[in-house]
């Protein structure tokens, strides 16, 4: 990066977040070279603090007597004794045994999909996918943030949230292997872990979940005879030295603006509320309390989105949140309304974007594989549980009807049985989000989001325009998702990136620039232009300025027209005043075929050719390219999970030319289509529609009815 461009982004940094973001991160960068923060959070190991160091004077600190004060004076939990799974719970008991026991023979599960060799107790400073082993002998500040692998392959075990698991299986079937395998765990990571030496000490937002899986397993051990009081009292130690590491560097998650500022104000404050013996709990619980309930409204937009533009880090601080208030309720305090109101409109946003069949949500934004309460063993990408639990809180009635999703309910609330479901919450078929920049149009067996944001925090995708098509419940046009933060290139974040979106890139370039893995300058501005329904026929139309910072600005408007029968028109313009290459990406399921290519279009068929997809373009001759699952780049790939990808199929048409007009039509054999260089003209019934270069027109034969909308670029908008 050369020196004007650098000082350019720098600029275009200072103006996204404001002085005091800026002035904070160089302080902090200059702390980290120079040593300061190893002075500020010293690395130490366990012997050098006894029980007595880490708990208030007025708390006995000999084991036995702790242990007796503890049992007598400690908070409310969800359960009391671990409840008994009931036995007409319609939930998943063998993949829960079998989960908790192959972890007991070594293998851990990563991001809920892989599974690896880690040994028992794991590995706690090893990435098994690549077999690289970090040390534990240094400092965390002096661990490189970036590098060609990913640390989150090293944090995953080290959340320990395979407690959870090990906690639920014994619900099932009560085995001591498994109390006995919760402090082997614990032990083992403290004697390979002591304070602020090592990766595992790097990130406070570890350190809090860690505190939160500790916890869970604490109260469901607690009266089994491995609970012994010198284990207590370690474990008393751990979580008092993993909440002074968060508060010690508090100042850096607050400064992030993200889930990492929520993830570490809770784990202040359930360190503090959980456990009031240790030294500054009073002080971690209020601070702790304080950043949950700014964030909640800060974070979550008027509309119920979230502010990091990432529908899985959504889920994983509504998680939070419903976690926090149920145990604030059970210790006879609250929020405030404004966070209960947060977390009722987080729940109304997500239920309108969820598939209600499957679960299944687009991936939109980042996904890092979180899963902050593993309750139930529905499947990672299936929200249900998340928001039958948070509609519960709110409104102590069910969202869904029963099944595997109930797990949570159980766990968090107690509940065992209350009335069905009787009619399911009609879910919106349109609706624009403004604030979070999500819209949705809905046929009769097929819906659409399009993502159109004019942004006032960061972006995580450089996404503008992107469509998820989905029909008869399968998502059809997909977002690639993310895979990896870190590793060698392409995949440093790859993801991210316009290319792989479904969108246009202009001159090979992203909608916005990256200054770092996570951080995009030069925002794009979206907005949404027109929407509505006439005669039957829904229309929206959008545009982004994303590429006005080229020395010949171009604007990129898109149009989307749904015809009755479930046929997609999109039409995309892209205007500048010189010649550009102009790419229309598309990444399909894998299930879509090429049957029919020439000329300027393209036919690819879905499923025994149950559906197709047309492309093509209007006054220009594309360069037409396929791709499945290239291995040199990020083309033809989808990951579902973090660190998993599989083949999809890429379409891109390219042309190079000063203005161009692509489009784009879904639907079934109903549907006749007609293409010519200067015209596309669809049939079906009495409706034709016809797209030249100047208008796209829909003309009703029969009912004497016509619709127009102007696709091309309004700069007046830009």
């Amino acid at each position: 990066m050369n020196a004007i461009r650098k000082l350019f982004l720098l600029k275009s940094l200072y103006n996204h977040f404001g002085p005091r973001w800026f002035l904070f991160r160089i302080g902090y960068a200059i702390r980290m070279k120079t040593g300061l923060i190893r002075g500020h959070i010293p690395s130490y190991q366990w012997q050098e603090k006894a029980l007595e160091d880490w708990i208030k004077p007025t708390v006995p600190s000999q084991p036995d007597e702790y242990m007796q004060w503890r049992m007598e004076n400690e908070p409310v939990f969800l359960f009391d004794q671990l409840p008994n799974i009931p036995k007409k719970a319609r939930w998943n008991r063998d993949q829960v045994l079998k989960e908790a026991d192959q972890y007991l023979a070594g293998i851990a599960r990563y991001f809920s999909r892989t599974d690896y060799k880690v040994g028992f107790p794991p590995d706690w400073h090893s990435d098994p996918s690549l077999n690289i082993h970090l040390p534990n002998n240094i400092h965390w500040s002096r661990i490189p943030d970036d590098s060609d692998f990913d640390i989150k392959f090293i944090w995953e075990t080290n959340r320990l949230s395979q407690i959870f698991t090990l906690v639920r299986a014994y619900a099932y079937k009560q085995d001591d292997h498994y109390p006995t395998a919760f402090w082997t765990v614990l032990e083992d990571w403290m004697e390979k872990n002591p304070p602020n030496f090592g990766a595992n000490w790097k990130d406070g937002q570890e350190a809090a979940l860690r505190i939160l899986a500790i916890s869970f397993g604490y109260y469901a051990f607690r009266y089994h005879p491995q609970s012994t009081p010198n284990r207590v009292a370690k474990l008393v130690s751990l979580v008092a030295a993993l909440a002074e590491r968060i508060f010690k560097n508090i100042d850096y998650a607050i400064f992030t603006r993200s889930n990492h500022t929520i993830s570490e104000g809770f784990g202040l404050w359930l360190a503090g509320t959980l456990f009031p013996e240790i030294r500054n709990a009073e002080k971690y619980r209020d601070d702790g309390r304080k950043i949950l309930e700014k964030e909640a409204t800060r974070q979550i937009y008027p509309d119920g989105g979230y502010s990091m533009h990432s529908l899985n880090y959504h889920r994983f601080v509504l998680h939070l949140y419903i976690f926090a208030a149920r145990i604030m309720g059970l210790n006879g305090s609250s929020f405030s309304d404004s966070v209960y109101q947060a977390i009722e409109r987080s729940v109304e946003h997500l239920y309108h974007l969820i598939n209600v069949k499957t679960g299944q949500m687009p991936q939109y934004g980042s996904n890092d594989g979180a899963l902050v309460l593993p309750l139930n063993s529905c499947e990672y990408g299936d929200y249900r549980p998340l928001l039958q639990a948070g509609y519960y809180l709110i409104h102590k009635k069910r969202l869904f009807p029963s099944g595997p999703w109930d797990e949570d309910l159980f766990w968090l609330f107690g509940v065992e049985d209350f009335p069905a479901v009787k009619e399911p919450k009609k879910q919106l078929s349109d609706y624009i989000f403004f604030d979070s920049g999500i819209s949705k149009i809905s046929g009769k067996d097929s819906y659409l989001f399009v993502r159109c944001n004019e942004f006032r925090d960061r972006p995580s995708h450089a996404d503008q325009l992107h469509i998820d098509l989905w029909w008869r419940g399968k998502n059809i046009a997909v977002d690639a998702g993310t895979y990896l933060y870190s590793g060698e290139e392409p995949w440093q974040n790859g993801l991210a990136k316009t290319n792989v979106h479904n969108t246009i890139t202009v001159d090979n370039q992203d909608q916005m620039q990256k200054f770092s893995r996570f951080i995009w300058v030069n925002w794009s501005n979206g907005v949404v232009l027109n929407h509505g329904k006439e005669h039957g026929v829904k229309y929206w139309q959008g545009q982004h300025s994303g590429y006005g910072r080229l020395s010949d600005p171009v604007i990129h408007k898109r149009s989307i027209i749904l015809m009755e029968g479930d046929g997609w028109l999109i039409v995309d313009h892209g205007s500048g005043t010189k010649p550009h290459d102009f790419t229309l990406n598309w990444l399909l399921d894998k299930d879509f075929s090429a049957t029919e290519a020439g000329g300027n279009s393209l036919q690819l068929d879905y499923q025994s050719k149950l559906m197709a997809a047309h492309f093509g373009s209007i006054g220009a001759e594309p360069e037409i390219s396929m791709v499945s699952a290239d291995p040199k780049s990020t083309r033809g790939w989808v990951s579902n999970y973090y660190g998993y990808k599989e083949p999809a199929l890429s379409a891109q048409l390219h042309a190079r030319t000063t203005d161009i007009l692509f489009w784009t039509f879904f639907g079934d054999e109903s549907f006749s289509i007609n293409t010519s260089t200067d015209q596309l003209t669809i049939q079906k019934n009495q409706w034709t529609l016809i797209l030249d270069q100047k208008i796209i027109s829909l003309n009703n034969a029969d009912e004497k009815k016509s619709l127009q909308f102007s696709p091309l670029v309004n700069h007046n908008n830009s």
